[in-house]
């Protein structure tokens, strides 16, 4: 599939080849605002690019596109008897590192592991959040993006507790 990139659009997945390990976060100064918004649209639409997580990442595609072959992944030594460091790295992290300690993000988390759980009201009242933000933090971004299990339960007085289920590990 042959792909006629525009100057810009030339520069931009360039630039993050070349400089960023294949982030796109680098623009020329004349793309601002809306303009950025729609050369990241144009390049995801055309398979140039993908999201992980809030980041942009160059596609196979776009190697092509520049004429260039994709470099090859470095593969790990076989060798290696660092079991302890390997069982470390293929085990499933429950938060990403870029989650800040102080964060409200972090303080919802936090109340959730908590026995009890919390309400939406607790939650909300805690990080001054709307309720409808407070959910919409539950299902995206603890659920989707961190892929925590949420659970959900009524109390006996029939008010609805959030936790995080605990998982066990063998």
């Amino acid at each position: 599939m042959s792909h006629t990139l525009t100057p810009t659009q030339h520069a931009i997945l360039s630039h993050a080849i070349d400089h960023r390990e294949g982030r796109v976060d680098w623009f020329p100064d004349h793309i601002k605002g809306g303009a950025r918004k729609k050369v990241l649209t144009g390049l995801m639409q055309r398979n140039l690019i993908h999201a992980e997580g809030e980041a942009w990442h160059v596609d196979d595609a776009a190697y092509e596109a520049l004429g260039r072959a994709k470099p090859s992944p470095v593969e790990p030594a076989p060798d290696s008897l660092d079991t302890e460091r390997d069982e470390a790295q293929t085990a499933p992290q429950r938060q990403p590192s870029r989650l800040r300690a102080n964060s409200k993000q972090a303080l919802v988390i936090q109340m959730l592991e908590r026995p009890e759980g919390a309400t939406i009201d607790q939650l909300s009242h805690a990080t001054g959040w709307q309720k409808h933000t407070v959910r919409g933090t539950l299902s995206g971004a603890l659920k989707k993006k961190l892929g925590l299990k949420v659970i959900s339960e009524k109390s006996a007085d029939g008010e609805r507790l959030y936790r995080i289920a605990k998982t066990d590990h063998p």
